[in-house]
């Protein structure tokens, strides 16, 4: 039994780092090829951060999804999708076209050399992670099946009925 009380108890412990961690400085590559830093991406609104690769098929999925509900959400919540690119420089050219072939609507970014990824302990891809205006982390979830963005949705929703 106290195996299980302090099994628990740090289970609560890490969900509670989670919720106060907030988003690093970390730089990364916008779609101009410009060295900006992820904060100045955030533009002080609740924003969904997802890491994606280029041969991540539930990571294409998943951006495909929220560009397709975007437009919907947006007419009930004021809030940005970024697109993290994890690939390194030998699939930088193709993560590139590809956001620009799949003509998603909202920002991408590279993060060629992964420190981001690193800095967020972002181990699988996809990752998603929701942030509030101030850029605490809020919601984390790993992994995409179809419908699964419904969840974001919905955490949206919460930030802004706060």
């Amino acid at each position: 039994m106290k195996r299980i009380l302090i099994l628990l108890a740090g289970m609560l412990s890490a969900a509670g780092i989670l919720s106060a961690q907030t988003l690093p400085d970390v730089m990364v590559e916008n779609m101009d090829g410009e060295l900006v830093s992820i904060r100045s991406v955030v533009t002080g609104k609740p924003a969904i951060i997802s890491f994606w690769g280029v041969t991540c098929k539930p990571c294409i999925n998943e951006l495909n999804a929220l560009n397709d509900a975007m437009e919907d959400w947006l007419a009930e919540v004021d809030f940005d999708i970024i697109a993290v690119s994890v690939d390194d420089s030998r699939f930088f050219p193709k993560a590139k076209s590809m956001t620009q072939g799949y003509g998603w609507q909202f920002n991408c970014v590279f993060d060629k050399n992964q420190d981001l990824k690193r800095a967020m302990n972002v181990s699988l891809t996809p990752q998603t992670f929701i942030v509030d205006a101030s850029g605490k982390i809020v919601y984390s979830h790993s992994g995409y099946t179809p419908g699964s963005e419904a969840e974001l949705f919905k955490r949206l929703v919460e930030l802004t009925e706060d």
